[in-house]
């Protein structure tokens, strides 16, 4: 029997997925791959990660790269500019996804909400994934050539 849509999503996630959202990518056997949420929930609270990487087998290698020491590697080696530029453009896409007469809290940081260097290499390859042009979810997918 097929899953829908939202089993595939739940059962990628582990848990259901908090707020709206929605499959922005899929794989070639149409597998979710990268799964999007609102910058603010339902009770108002603020979401940072709006790109969540959820396709098995691409977050298991990013998850063997991250234990390998790979946000440390990224962290030193690649241009704090070229990062801080993408957590920028992370930002201001988020905040375009919050109705101009919100006045709640709102999410703050960059990718996975992070404020500066690196924290989540998932994070940067799901917005690498989605246009982002993001130098450490560039390296982190050249390192699986993918």
């Amino acid at each position: 029997m097929d899953e829908t849509e939202e089993q595939a999503v739940e059962r990628l996630l582990g848990r259901k997925p908090k707020g709206p959202w929605s499959v922005c990518l899929s794989d070639g056997g149409g597998e979710p791959l990268v799964l999007e949420t609102a910058p603010i929930l339902e009770d108002g609270t603020p979401m940072p990660t709006i790109y969540w990487l959820i396709g098995r087998e691409l977050r298991q290698e990013v998850s063997r790269i991250e234990s390998r020491g790979g946000v440390r590697w990224a962290d030193s080696n690649i241009d704090s500019n070229e990062i801080a530029s993408s957590h920028e453009r992370y930002r201001q896409q988020r905040e375009s996804k919050i109705p101009s007469n919100y006045s709640g809290f709102r999410p703050s940081g960059g990718v996975g909400g992070t404020r500066r260097g690196v924290k989540c290499l998932h994070a940067h390859v799901a917005w690498q994934l989605m246009g982002g042009n993001d130098p450490v979810g560039i390296w982190v997918l050249e390192q699986i050539d993918y």
